[in-house]
């Protein structure tokens, strides 16, 4: 049989033999059935290296306490039998990865992220589109709700926009709501992003993210551990976000309710040793509450990039803007000389603008203050949600920008 050549984004080039491949053997390893933590335990306590167990006797894997469902395909390896269906798979992998142009990074590749080395469960290969060097990055993860507001839509874009500037990238899970947003804030400011999905990497879900991840893949690095043709589903998110945290130095929490996925992230990246920050919302909203909860378990209150700095204790917080380490991207230093985005509005905007808060304000309290009729005043407020700085909330109108 000709061997597969594998070319790409993983760098692999050539005529490769699968079977003494030490990427393919992690690659069978992911494959294994009923090859858990646990069992990963066993084997490590016998051998310094996960895959050199793969050229063990019978005798000495079951020893290991492994089943035959774990044995039956290594034997086939050892003997080059592709017709058992767990080899057949490792093959078949390693083609549409080929095929689809997608990289196989496993632990022993300089591109394998360091900090995943150091967490329960890591995974066994990272399938990647995009530029691999960024894996192992300074990295904050970005997560929320799927159904966030308008001002946390806004937070989202802005904090990604401005951890980019100060050299951290951000990763988030390309999820509808704060995920998007922080993925699209980073790369509308020049910044690359790294997004880790639940399926495989020939889907970009969901569907109504598809430009935005091709976006990532042009720009910085889209990950999963799963194979090509692998459909999304429930039970990949919550492992999908292990690797989130994993990745990062922090985990940012920008709105979530009482049973968001995003609780899930924060308590995956506390298991982890990893910092958990919050942006505090309104009391009477339920994408707050989320938050709320972890600021009152020990989370850092957030109102700044520099409070993720200063917990974080990192010496580039300002550095690489002022020393030329970093080099700040022109379309996020226009954003700072355009904040609060009020260039070309007049006058009237401008002062409905300033007389607005982040809770709502009434249309009454709001003529009272700017001294404007009521039909000018709603000309106003239609200009400044139709630029996205306002939006109506239940009570009346409040600033977003």
């Amino acid at each position: 049989m000709t061997q597969p050549i594998l070319t790409g984004p993983s760098g692999r080039s050539g005529c490769i033999d699968l079977f003494s491949s030490p990427a393919a053997a992690w690659l069978l390893l992911s494959c294994l059935p009923k090859f858990g933590v646990r069992r990963r335990r066993a084997v490590l306590s016998a051998t310094p290296v996960l895959t050199d167990f793969l050229a063990m006797n019978v005798a000495s894997l079951k020893a290991l306490g492994l089943p035959m469902e774990v044995i039956d395909p290594i034997r086939s390896w050892q003997r080059r039998d592709q017709s058992d269906p767990v080899v057949a798979a490792v093959f078949r992998i390693w083609h549409d990865c080929d095929r689809l142009g997608i990289g196989i990074v496993s632990p022993e590749e300089e591109h394998y992220p360091e900090a995943l080395h150091h967490i329960h469960d890591a995974p066994l290969v990272l399938y990647t589109r995009g530029d691999q060097t960024l894996l192992n990055r300074d990295q904050i993860g970005v997560v929320g709700s799927r159904n966030a507001t308008r001002a946390g839509l806004d937070h989202a874009r802005k904090f990604a926009a401005e951890l980019g500037l100060r050299n951290l990238l951000v990763t988030s899970g390309l999820a509808l709501g704060v995920d998007g947003a922080a993925h699209a804030g980073a790369l509308d400011a020049g910044f690359p992003t790294v997004a880790v999905i639940g399926c495989g990497l020939d889907r970009i879900y969901p569907n109504q993210h598809r430009r935005l991840g091709e976006r990532v893949i042009e720009q910085g690095l889209m990950v999963s551990e799963y194979p090509p043709g692998t459909p999304a589903r429930a039970a990949h998110f919550p492992q999908r976000n292990r690797i989130i945290s994993g990745l990062s130095r922090g985990v940012l929490v920008v709105e979530a309710g009482l049973k968001s996925g995003s609780l899930i992230t924060a308590r995956m990246a506390l298991e982890q040793g990893r910092e958990v920050f919050a942006i505090p919302g309104s009391v009477h909203s339920p994408v707050a509450r989320g938050c709320h909860h972890l600021i009152k378990q020990g989370a850092r209150l957030v109102e700044t990039v520099d409070d993720i700095l200063e917990e974080l204790g990192t010496w580039w917080s300002l550095q690489g803007a002022v020393d030329g380490s970093v080099e700040a991207s022109p379309t996020a230093v226009q954003q700072e000389q355009d904040r609060p985005g009020l260039v070309g509005l007049d006058s009237r905007e401008i002062a409905v603008f300033e007389a607005l808060g982040y809770d709502p304000l009434s249309t009454d309290a709001l003529s009272s203050a700017t001294g404007l009729p009521a039909d000018q005043l709603m000309q106003s407020l239609l200009l400044l949600e139709l630029q996205g700085l306002v939006s109506s909330a239940p009570g009346g109108f409040q600033r977003i920008a």
